[in-house]
């Protein structure tokens, strides 16, 4: 039980810890972006916005929600 808990819990920092450090390095590249591109969120817009810089936010998200959801999903390990 306790140790199916320490691989969950491994499984979601190691995901937070990776989206964190892929965002870090994202935002460090980023400056140097010329092309930006404005999103369109129902009503309003939001900033202009590199497009670099919003390609690799959605791929930040879906590591983290990928890693997030495989620790949740994962199944439990039965002892008979």
């Amino acid at each position: 039980m306790v140790r199916e808990l320490l691989l969950r819990l491994r499984l979601l920092s190691l995901s937070f810890g990776a989206g964190l450090l892929l965002l870090v390095v994202l935002c460090l590249g980023a400056q140097n972006g010329r092309d930006r591109q404005e999103i369109q969120l129902g009503a309003t817009r939001s900033v202009p916005l590199p497009s670099g810089f919003l390609v690799g936010l959605s791929l930040v998200v879906g590591i983290v929600s990928g890693g997030c959801a495989c620790a949740v999903l994962m199944p439990e390990q039965r002892r008979d």
